[in-house]
């Protein structure tokens, strides 16, 4: 048993590759924490649009006001608010990765907005909650499901993972780099890559899969500015096979409740 380890930071990505906002506590739901990645952006073929094709989407902040989403452009004053429950009721399938599922579009005013600003045709829509997205069969603890995420419900990083990646770098990077949810003080390195069963609050989690990262940790989240770290880095002493290693994926586990900052994690 581990019980000197810490929640230190809760982070909330209500629209998928958008930017998101930290929070001192959150509701635990089986698909992620309330509102994670339930909005997602798609083309004009109902695929999903992320930052790995179009950096520029991480100038688009996303906060919570009331009863809306309010997205707002980095350093400008254009933004657009997106009703918590959308107007819309429009079904479509949609696609996030290999997957296809329900959703339902949320507004033309959203749509505009976001096509603008991208310079393509696309979408908003949200994953109602009778929309099923399983996770990767091999990794489920049981029958588990996700958001819009890239495939599991919550991302978890322990803090020396990032101080120690620090270490060997030119120019220390922020913890949004990696876009997790959960953050743990540790001591050690990537001791977060064998935790299986994790109590956090009063919610219980599975560690199912190191997480494997992508292009989108070399996009500068608030310039949005492409370089070659932290990969180049990361792939001297975090590469397994053709996968590139950092954080944990959790699915949930049991006993649904609310996570807050400062909580004892126990592993």
């Amino acid at each position: 048993m581990t019980q000197d380890l810490i929640l230190s930071a809760i982070h909330v990505y209500p629209i998928k590759s958008l930017g998101g906002f930290a929070v001192d506590e959150a509701r635990v739901e089986e698909r992620g924490l309330q509102h994670d990645r339930r909005w997602m952006l798609v083309d004009a073929d109902n695929r999903f649009l992320t930052q790995r094709t179009d950096p520029r989407m991480a100038l688009l902040q996303v906060n919570i006001a009331g009863n809306q989403l309010i997205v707002s452009k980095k350093g400008g004053t254009d933004s657009v608010g997106i009703p918590l429950q959308p107007e819309s009721n429009e079904p479509l399938r949609v696609t996030v990765f290999d997957d296809t599922c329900d959703a339902v579009t949320v507004s033309h005013e959203a749509d505009d907005f976001f096509s603008d600003y991208l310079r393509l045709r696309c979408r908003l829509v949200y994953m109602p909650d009778s929309s099923i997205r399983p996770v990767d069969a091999r990794y489920a603890v049981a029958d588990n499901h996700t958001s819009f995420s890239d495939g599991y419900p919550f991302l978890l990083i322990g803090q020396a993972s990032l101080d120690d990646l620090n270490s060997r770098l030119a120019e220390p990077l922020p913890m949004n780099r990696f876009r997790p949810n959960l953050v743990v003080t540790t001591a050690e390195p990537h001791a977060e890559d064998t935790w299986r069963e994790i109590q956090i609050g009063e919610t219980t989690f599975f560690g199912v899969k190191p997480c494997g990262r992508c292009v989108v940790t070399t996009t500068n989240q608030e310039t949005a500015e492409v370089g070659k770290e932290p990969l180049r880095t990361l792939a001297t002493y975090r590469k397994s096979g053709n996968k590139i290693l950092f954080g944990q994926n959790l699915v949930f586990g049991r006993v649904g409740g609310r996570v807050r900052v400062g909580d004892a994690v126990i592993v």
